[in-house]
């Protein structure tokens, strides 16, 4: 845990990613779970060119219907801007996908650490039966863009036994 008073904690719940599930009505009815927690270190304002923002996040385990718990993913506004994670705990992935919505895959555990290129979204799947802590650095100027990720998605989608869908979103 991150203690300071320029520190800012976040709780995200499976409701307050509603639309992100491919099984909707599995999302209502856990609507009021903790799906995870970040913390941000803002020693200057977000937006301040040449500075670096840090933080971490907790990505609780469980499944939406078969789908794993995931972090609802962003592109940064500044799309050249690039950000660094490092896992501290738990088990599971790292979604990249560039513009051509090509999508590629890291594995998360602990020690891993992993760089996003700019042009990239990127999202956390957790795949564990624990938490997925991670920290993250990232350039204070770059901004984070959700809605085209609501809107399209991602190329692909993660479910318990091993498999992925790719393609499309949701029918």
């Amino acid at each position: 845990m991150l203690e300071h008073e320029n520190v800012v904690e976040l709780r995200r719940t499976v409701g307050d990613l509603g639309a992100y599930w491919f099984d909707l009505e599995a999302a209502n009815q856990k609507a009021s779970q903790l799906l995870y927690i970040t913390q941000t270190w803002f020693p200057v304002s977000e937006g301040t060119e040449g500075a670096i923002l840090w933080g971490n996040t907790t990505l609780m385990p469980g499944q939406i219907g078969s789908e794993y718990f995931m972090t609802r993913g962003h592109w940064h506004e500044k799309r050249d801007r690039g950000e660094l994670c490092i896992t501290t705990g738990g088990t599971g992935l790292l979604v990249l996908m560039d513009e051509a919505r090509n999508t590629r895959v890291e594995h998360m555990s602990p020690g891993s650490t992993h760089h996003v290129p700019g042009h990239t979204a990127h999202r956390t799947v957790n795949t564990g039966e624990e938490p997925l802590v991670f920290l993250c650095a990232w350039p204070a100027d770059c901004g984070h863009e959700y809605e085209s990720i609501l809107r399209d998605g991602f190329s692909r989608r993660f479910f318990v036994g091993g498999s992925d869908f790719t393609g499309v979103q949701r029918q």
